[in-house]
């Protein structure tokens, strides 16, 4: 199920075509042009194509010297095709003489390499930050970072904005008394995060005890808090394959929780993961739309909304040299 949410109330500003100008690489048209809609724009012509070797061939169709180009391009599934054409696309900007060129990431793959955490690895959210920076990126505007730090991985501007107030939203329009309703992080690592929402939603919470043995594999062994008789409401930055999330949802079903939802900016759905959350007790799972989702495999508990509000005011903002930071109002309260 999907659903539009337009969290922000703003006058919508038609800008002139040599000021601003959006373009969309393939990794999430549909949420480029609701972010057009929301700036009352259009998403620039490009060709974007693969010769018959696989190569990324890209041409801007339209003259963009001297304009202020934001392009829109998740790094998903799949990763590595939709990280090169991003860098391909930044390319083909900078040698036409755009004034800035900003990368809109609303998901940034390869973020959860932030670190060394054993020898001989490599740290690929860096070398993504090199990347970009290399290919001619002046600024990157990116949603829910997997680590804050990674913003320090760049020598270039990085607004990092999150997609909390859609969530938020969400979950306060279902009504449940606060008395009845816990904050559940499922790790440590989302503490601050799980933290924010509590206090958004003023309600107690609550922490998951969860031990990773190997990548993609995790083991929730005990709740720290009280969810007996309580309704739930999880927050993660992401969902990979949802081990994590229904392992977490079992325990806390076993301590004698009531209904469970699961609140995440990025949709990463690998592997078992649709198979696992149907099968699991979450009665919904609230995701935004940084990530397309094919609707038709969709268990009806997933619930997708939309950030392109979020993001078209952020684009807006960047635009206008007006904060971002105030957007949210938390900067100094939301830390990851």
């Amino acid at each position: 199920m999907e659903l539009t949410m337009p969290i922000l109330e703003r006058e919508k500003t038609i800008y002139p075509t040599h000021d601003i100008k959006l373009f969309s690489g393939r990794s999430n048209p549909k949420l480029t042009e609701e972010i057009a809609d929301y700036l009352g724009t259009t998403v620039g012509p490009m060709i974007i194509k693969n010769f018959a070797d696989g190569e990324i061939y890209v041409q801007v169709q339209e003259s963009v010297r001297g304009d202020d180009v934001f392009i829109v391009q998740p790094v998903c599934n799949p990763v590595n095709e939709n990280l090169m054409e991003l860098l391909i696309i930044i390319d083909a900007f900078k040698r036409a003489s755009a004034k800035t060129i900003t990368a809109v990431i609303p998901y940034y793959g390869y973020a959860r390499q932030d670190r060394k955490a054993s020898g001989r690895e490599a740290i690929t959210a860096k070398l993504v930050a090199d990347l970009l920076t290399t290919a001619g990126a002046n600024r990157v505007l990116a949603m829910d970072l997997h680590t804050g730090q990674i913003q320090g991985f760049f020598n270039i501007l990085v607004d990092h904005i999150f997609a909390t107030p859609v969530l938020v939203d969400y979950i306060k329009k279902l009504n449940i008394s606060a008395d009845e309703l816990v904050a559940v992080s499922p790790d440590t690592g989302g503490v601050p995060r799980t933290r924010y929402f509590a206090k958004e939603l003023e309600c107690p919470m609550a922490i998951i005890d969860k031990r990773r043995d190997r990548h993609n594999e995790a083991i929730a062994n005990h709740v720290i808090g009280d969810v007996k008789d309580k309704h739930i409401v999880m927050f993660d930055d992401l969902i990979d394959t949802a081990g994590t999330i229904t392992e977490a949802a079992k325990l806390l079903k076993k301590e004698g929780a009531k209904d469970i939802y699961v609140c995440a900016a990025h949709a990463v759905f690998s592997g078992p993961a649709l198979q696992r959350l149907e099968e699991s007790p979450i009665k919904q799972v609230i995701v935004s739309n940084s990530i397309p989702l094919n609707q038709k495999n969709l268990p009806e508990k997933i619930v997708q909304l939309s950030i392109a509000p979020l993001l078209g005011e952020a684009i807006s903002r960047i635009h206008d040299d007006e904060s971002i930071s105030t957007l949210f109002g938390f900067e100094k309260e939301y830390k990851n």
